[in-house]
């Protein structure tokens, strides 16, 4: 007869070292070494397509529209800005605070349809509406063949 040792958490455990190899930072990176974007919020957007373009109201109050910043890159749509925080002199006075601050960052990947030339932003009343028109395209002719 053989003994088996019985580890009950060994599994487990396994699976845990396993996991923090998975999130393991790299001990000599810095944050500009880092490829994937983070935010500190994200502004509430809608998207709206009609038959001659895209429209995106994205809920932004408290920014100013000349300090976003918005790019068309290889069908991807990018709009980046930041929130400014207020003094902290001020926060002591508050008993809660909801709103938020920092940077946002948004992406969203538009078809080959849309035009990239002719992207338009506005910022109104704390939305930002960005019109991205479709590029025309031509319908097919109906040839006859005459007999």
């Amino acid at each position: 007869m053989r003994i088996a040792h019985y580890e009950p958490w060994g599994l487990l455990n396994q699976f845990y070292k396993d996991l923090e190899k998975v999130y393991a930072q790299p001990s000599n990176s810095t944050d500009e070494d880092t490829t994937v974007a983070t935010s500190a919020w994200a502004p509430a957007v809608d998207i709206k397509e009609d038959e001659q373009r895209f429209v995106i109201h994205a809920d932004i109050p408290g920014v100013d529209p000349q300090e976003i910043e918005i790019t068309m890159e290889g069908g991807v749509l990018t709009i980046k800005g930041e929130r400014q925080a207020e003094s902290q002199e001020e926060r002591r006075n508050y008993k809660r605070i909801e709103r938020t601050r920092g940077t946002f960052y948004r992406r969203f990947s538009l078809p080959d349809t849309a035009d990239a030339e002719k992207i338009t932003a506005t910022g109104k009343q704390g939305v930002l509406e960005i019109i991205i028109p479709k590029h025309l395209i031509v319908q097919p002719r109906k040839i006859n063949v005459e007999c």
